[in-house]
């Protein structure tokens, strides 16, 4: 019976986990480049899964988001490494569309391209930096501190920006 009440309660909690971060864990999800809203939202899932599986370990050292976003990147890590690992289109096959209408995402995904490309960290605390995390949040998640992040993220904007330029 205590279990049967205890898997309630934690369902429960569970839910409203995922209420208050429902936004935020997707927007986690499409900053990952995935190339159709279905895959998206492929990811969205395996990262609830995560969420469900690993709650019982949330040690509330860190924010709920900050626990989230960690969860988040980890898992749709884990999934761009094993969508690297599969065959590639053969040449001469048309890219993937975008079912969003969103007038810039060539851009954007060229930006997230020049983003990943750089050091795994950097790369890390930029994705951190435009999900809104704050620089303290962002100091907790990588255990570095605020005035590296700030660093890190200057010469990373230059370092976008100076990439950025040459490919355009």
């Amino acid at each position: 019976m205590q279990a049967e009440t205890h898997s309630k309660e934690r369902e429960k909690a569970f839910h409203e986990l995922i209420a208050r971060h429902k936004d935020f864990i997707y927007n986690v999800c499409r900053s990952y480049r995935f190339s159709a809203s279905w895959e998206v939202e492929d990811a969205y899932q395996e990262v609830l899964c995560t969420l469900w599986r690993d709650m019982d370990k949330f040690e509330r050292r860190s924010s709920e988001r900050t626990w989230i976003f960690r969860v988040a990147r980890n898992t749709l890590l884990q999934l761009k490494r094993k969508e690297s690992n599969l065959p590639q289109p053969e040449a001469g096959t048309p890219a993937p569309y975008y079912d969003e209408q969103t007038p810039d995402m060539e851009n954007y995904d060229f930006l997230m391209q020049l983003v990943d490309n750089l050091a795994k960290l950097d790369s890390q605390i930029v994705h951190a930096y435009i999900e809104g995390f704050s620089y303290k949040e962002i100091a907790q998640m990588t255990h570095l501190t605020v005035p590296a992040v700030a660093m890190r993220l200057v010469r990373a904007k230059e370092q976008l920006r100076s990439a950025y330029n040459k490919a355009k």
